[in-house]
């Protein structure tokens, strides 16, 4: 198999689909069977893009009125001190308690990010995530926690346990949001999470908060869960007619048997389209 995140991809939809039915045949909520060990969880919104619409103020003051605990900001496609000045605006607007963690998405060298590192030293960085370019990643991303001194995320672009076990035993990460739903499912997940904690490293999940919200309140070293601006991601948004409100930052989970979320039946119709096909005249 050429692609072989594609195969894991179609596991994961089994694997948590198995999940649920087992939570849901015991009458237990995902979170509990898994652990329990909170039953709310802190939430940040991934945002900061560079062309948006919004201003860096606007979007930030809107974040911290909806509640959100911080943001996850868009760097790494400018140089390391113009995307330092967007990101002290971000620090200013949002405050000493709004949680800030960077993006670069692979786009800086090691030398870059060890620049951007240096100069937001003091701007109460949280992590930040894939800083380097991926010919050499580990390495880099080790450099980066190194001599920027700053808390490295990464995890999502591997597929396997295997993948975040060398991210951790090279040195390179503090914090690991491996994605469940494109490398198999909870299952493979909760393998990561339980060598996170020999190497004492912090977990957090790749987007997917439907699944994520259930694996990051099961553990004591879960972290943020993430989501996307409504406008960014309508259905997140809309498609969960349970989803409750954020309060102080964090989403309450309920004690609804296996994932809980409870579908807008409505919104799915608006959208739905009708697969059978219509006979030619």
């Amino acid at each position: 198999m050429r692609d072989r995140r594609l195969g894991l991809v179609a596991c994961a939809s089994l694997d948590v689909t198995l999940w649920d039915l087992f939570a849901r045949s015991l009458e237990v909520p995902l979170w509990k069977l898994w652990g329990g060990y909170r039953s709310s969880v802190p939430v940040i919104t991934i945002g900061g893009y560079y062309g948006s619409d919004l201003t860096i103020k606007e979007e930030v003051e809107y974040l911290v009125k909806e509640e959100f605990a911080g943001m996850k900001f868009k760097i790494g496609g400018m140089t390391p001190d113009e995307d330092a000045k967007r990101f002290k605006e971000a620090r200013k607007v949002g405050g000493d308690n709004f949680r800030i963690a960077v993006d670069a998405n692979q786009g800086y060298t090691p030398a870059e990010a060890i620049r951007f590192s240096h100069l937001v030293a003091d701007d109460n960085l949280l992590w930040f995530e894939e800083p380097c370019q991926w010919q050499n990643d580990r390495r880099g991303m080790r450099d980066v926690r190194f001599a920027g001194g700053v808390a490295v995320c990464a995890g999502q672009s591997e597929f396997s346990a295997a993948g975040c076990r060398d991210l951790m035993e090279q040195g390179s990460i503090d914090f690991c949001n491996f994605d469940s739903s494109w490398s198999g499912g909870p299952t493979e997940w909760r393998k990561v999470a339980g060598m996170a904690t020999v190497y004492d490293v912090k977990m957090a999940h790749h987007e997917e908060a439907q699944v994520a919200a259930h694996l990051l309140a099961s553990i004591p070293h879960g972290t943020y869960l993430e989501y996307f601006h409504p406008k960014r991601d309508p259905i997140w948004h809309n498609i969960i007619a349970n989803r409750p409100k954020l309060k102080d930052g964090r989403i309450q989970l309920n004690d609804r048997p296996g994932l809980g979320w409870e579908l807008d039946q409505d919104y799915i119709k608006k959208y739905r389209i009708n697969s059978r096909m219509t006979e030619k005249k």
